[in-house]
């Protein structure tokens, strides 16, 4: 991407890619890449795990293939266009870009949870947190579901905004899709079980090093975004952090997770059920009020504000390139 675009486009594709997540979101035609991505992943993980490899080494070749794969693909589509005409180029780089973010997505997932639990449907509100949490939803409670939809939105700030724009900003659509794939074999193999534990690790340790730096920029976002948030506490949001993140299993969830917490002036994490096994979570935040169903339109606004920070960033970039170059030029 750095080699076929210049700073300032690459800039403006970004801007574009943010913008079209917001008024498209996730698409259903054509099928989505995260969709092949995945394909691709469990024809890979059954041949792998019939091998005669062990389940760490597999998983190795899992993680290489896929992510080698996805840039190699994006790579050819993007030069492609480019090379048939820039403008095909761009458009093309935006929307793939797009497909790699998911604001949109994550506000309509959210609100299938928020929806039902104001009007009283807590079987439904159920139903919908089982849609993107892996824990058990069937005995949720009203704050649990709330809180199911408050933590997904929190830790997705990173991975699904935050973390390909960095990688956008880098290598271009190329690069986003290695970080999109990384974060699909995160999700379907990066587990703790018997089954997983060896093939996973790779998968799961690439995720945490590609998300290492973005979800430290993602806690600063939050701050100033809980900054711009009437009735939303900025100082608490930072001190939240510091106290919190450490706590979290993940070097990384715990970041957001534990600004909005403490943005919001709840508490996140707690007791979670996997197959009906009780787990405790690190608690994350300060309780200065019960938790309720507003607080995942609150979540939303924030994920919002910071997309609109990055948006901001993005343009505010772009000026200032195109500025000074149009005055190295005059």
């Amino acid at each position: 991407m750095l080699m076929l675009y210049t700073l300032p486009e690459i800039l403006l594709i970004l801007a574009a890619a943010i913008i079209i997540d917001w008024i498209i979101g996730d698409p259903r035609w054509p099928t989505h890449p995260v969709i092949h991505i995945g394909r691709l992943i469990k024809r890979l993980e059954r041949v792998l795990l019939a091998s005669r490899l062990s389940r760490r080494s597999g998983g190795i070749v899992l993680t290489v293939v896929v992510l080698a794969l996805s840039f190699v693909v994006m790579f050819i589509i993007t030069y492609s266009a480019a090379a048939v005409h820039s403008w095909l180029g761009y458009a093309v780089s935006a929307w793939f870009i797009s497909t790699t973010i998911a604001v949109r997505g994550l506000k309509e997932a959210a609100m299938q949870v928020y929806q039902p639990l104001v009007e009283g449907r807590l079987e439904e509100a159920r139903k919908y947190a089982g849609y993107i949490v892996g824990r058990d939803t069937q005995q949720l409670n009203e704050q649990e579901a709330a809180r199911a939809a408050i933590e997904t939105v929190s830790e997705n700030t990173v991975d699904a905004l935050v973390s390909p724009l960095f990688y956008a900003l880098l290598g271009g659509a190329p690069l986003a899709m290695l970080y999109r794939a990384a974060n699909t074999l995160d999700s379907m193999v990066g587990y703790k079980n018997d089954k997983y534990r060896e093939f996973g690790w790779c998968s799961a340790r690439t995720d945490d090093v590609l998300n290492w730096l973005p979800a430290r920029l993602t806690g600063l976002l939050l701050v100033a975004a809980a900054a711009l948030s009437r009735g939303l506490s900025a100082p608490r949001a930072w001190g939240a952090i510091r106290q919190f993140a450490h706590k979290h299993p993940s070097p990384n969830s715990g970041i957001p997770e534990s600004a909005v917490a403490g943005a919001l002036g709840i508490e996140l994490g707690g007791v979670n059920w996997y197959f009906g096994q009780q787990s405790e979570r690190a608690r994350m935040g300060w309780p200065h009020r019960p938790l309720e169903a507003m607080d995942i339109k609150r979540t939303i606004r924030l994920l919002y504000l910071v997309s609109l920070l990055l948006l901001a960033g993005v343009l505010a970039g772009w000026l200032f390139v195109y500025s000074s170059f149009t005055f190295k030029v005059l």
